[in-house]
């Protein structure tokens, strides 16, 4: 059985052809800008503390939600035929919402994190040891891969018989679902079920994390100290409002024809845009991370300079 994806009307294909235009870009400069910070948190001592351990696997969760969409994606664009297997597309989704999920309770995760740095300091490294950031990181891939295994068994073994057209650039959850000649109440239910503690129960939570840091930051006497306490928690928290802002905009938005649209380019931030965002906003708003990226830079210039 093929899919086949469709783009409604004249906007609809002018916007496959503007996210074909840049979707490639953003992609290289997404796998680029993730093995960098990948590689210095592995290699420099310097970024060897739980906030740059989680990071680091943050990261490795956004290139594999890249090669899991975007190859795909591109192929249909630039060859025409935009289609895609039942099994193949089931795969996408699947993987798609595992990383998806994972990123949510990982970005949960380390908000724990500036938060016991900053409420906790002296506390920090006996709170925060290695073995609880293994734990916290392996129980991030574990709530995902759990989480979404039942609705993709269940939409496995429901029968499809009908339409095989999907509007969207990839295989989104409901789309899939509704292709199906079976009732669906139960699987958008699990859904429901599943959706609502990962996207509003992990915001409430880092909500409860920063309020708790505001507070702290503010009784902080010296202006230096705020400002510092401020900058460790900035690039956490632009990365927390992009992720769940194009969240809350695919699933709140009413399913109307003028709102699709704009429903699939919130989708394709996901897969393509924020990756690419994350890497720069780490990089530009951590001092740390800026120092190390720089002496490195400087000694791959010198070792260049000494080879010529």
């Amino acid at each position: 059985m093929l899919l086949s994806s469709v783009y409604q009307g004249e906007s609809g294909v002018c916007l496959a052809r503007f996210c074909c235009q840049g979707t490639a870009v953003n992609v290289v400069v997404a796998m680029i800008g993730n093995s960098i910070i990948i590689t210095l948190v592995c290699t420099d001592y310097h970024l060897q503390s739980p906030m740059y351990f989680f990071l680091c696997n943050l990261f490795l969760i956004e290139i594999p939600m890249i090669m899991t969409v975007v190859p795909k994606m591109l192929e249909n664009f630039l060859s025409g035929r935009n289609t895609i297997s039942f099994y193949g597309c089931l795969a996408q989704s699947y993987f798609y919402f595992l990383l998806g999920i994972s990123e949510y309770v990982l970005l949960v995760r380390m908000s724990y994190d500036q938060y016991v740095a900053i409420c906790y300091p002296l506390n920090y490294s006996t709170i925060m040891n290695r073995k609880v950031c293994v734990w916290l990181v392996v129980g991030s891939w574990m709530g995902g891969f759990f989480s979404i295994l039942v609705t993709t068994v269940i939409k496995l073994g429901l029968p499809y018989c009908g339409p095989n057209i999907i509007n969207r650039f990839f295989c989104y959850r409901a789309p899939l679902l509704y292709l199906a000649c079976a009732d669906i109440w139960l699987v958008e239910f699990i859904n429901f079920i599943i959706s609502l503690p990962v996207l509003l129960a992990s915001l409430m939570l880092i909500v409860i994390s920063y309020v708790y840091i505001i507070c702290t930051i503010i009784r902080i006497p010296s202006a230096k100290g705020r400002e510092k306490a401020f900058s460790t928690c900035a690039s956490h928290f632009t990365v927390v409002t992009i992720g769940y802002g194009t969240s809350i905009l695919i699933y709140i938005m009413p399913l109307q024809v003028s709102s699709m649209n704009l429903n699939k380019v919130a989708s394709l931030m996901t897969t393509a845009v924020t990756p690419m965002l994350n890497p720069l906003i780490f990089s530009l708003r951590n001092q740390k991370v800026k120092e190390v990226l720089r002496v490195s830079i400087d000694k791959c210039l010198g070792l260049i300079k000494h080879t010529l």
